[in-house]
């Protein structure tokens, strides 16, 4: 795979999202050490509201776009489901991030963009790290997010 996460770009970023590839795959690798997950990989798609929406739809049965969704590879649901070219035993899953949503949902919550990518990203990797909702997913997140404010502060 080439190390901890694929990314796949399936629409412009919007100038708003705050990092390249690189930059991405590094914040990534962070998450992953904050939340004790090191050596895992990841695939993330970055879509559009318009992908996110039809995503949302026919994964989640929900109407419109939301900011991530996580399809832990456990499950074998997804975009990529049977076609992934992935097999090995620490792969996680993919996140589909929307970056329409995520540079809408900043500015609206008053969030620096680094620090909503990170909460997101964080967020999803749990998911499929097969965490539920609640204080310990959200202690895990900030956690993760604090990590990677300190580690990759612009």
């Amino acid at each position: 795979m080439g190390g901890p996460v694929r990314i796949v770009r399936e629409t412009r970023l919007d100038p708003a999202f705050p990092l390249s590839r690189r930059e991405l795959a590094g914040v990534v690798a962070t998450i992953l050490e904050a939340l004790g997950h090191e050596g895992a990989t990841l695939e993330i798609t970055l879509v559009d509201d318009h992908e996110m929406a039809r995503l949302n739809a026919e994964f989640m049965g929900c109407p419109g776009p939301t900011n991530v969704l996580s399809f832990p590879a456990a499950q074998g649901t997804g975009p990529d489901a049977g076609v992934s070219t992935v097999d090995e035993a620490d792969y996680l899953g993919e996140l589909a991030l929307s970056v329409d949503t995520l540079a809408r949902e900043a500015h609206l919550y008053g969030q620096p963009a680094l620090a909503h990518l990170a909460r997101l990203l964080a967020h999803g990797i749990l998911h499929l790290a097969g965490h539920d909702h609640g204080p310990d997913m959200d202690d895990l997140t900030e956690l993760a997010v604090d990590r990677v404010l300190l580690s990759h502060a612009v």
